[in-house]
């Protein structure tokens, strides 16, 4: 696991996630695509607007074709999205940090979910 490569620039939840809510917020594509991005950031942090671009390109990636919503619409779909829905919940579970005004998302390192993200996106990306 990387926690140690990243021991010093990030700061671990307080509590660990039950087994039962980390596969719910790993149950959905988009909140897996976050989770995805923020943990290879050197220091877990991102623009909301980054995270939904990241997110639009692995759908496109999945999907193997362009579709009929150009990728602006699209980001712009997935943005509130992730706003409205999967960022809260992933806040609300202690996983992120939200700021609103600046538009940011923090990563709070968490191993427990770490070790299934980690084989989720083997399996899912490669």
């Amino acid at each position: 696991m990387r926690e140690t490569e990243r021991e010093s620039t990030t700061l671990v939840a307080e509590s660990t996630p039950s087994l039962n809510l980390i596969f719910d917020l790993l149950s959905n594509r988009c909140r897996r695509y976050v989770l995805y991005y923020l943990y290879d950031q050197p220091d877990g942090v991102a623009t909301i607007e980054d995270v939904a671009d990241h997110v639009v390109v692995l759908e496109m990636q999945e999907t193997g074709a362009d579709t009929e919503v150009s990728a602006d619409e699209r980001t712009h779909d997935v943005r509130v999205e992730l706003q409205h829905v999967h960022l809260p919940k992933l806040e609300d579970a202690g996983i992120i940090e939200l700021d609103r005004r600046s538009e940011t998302v923090r990563y709070w390192t968490q191993p427990s979910l770490e070790e299934w993200l980690e084989h989720a996106k083997h399996k899912e990306l490669s």
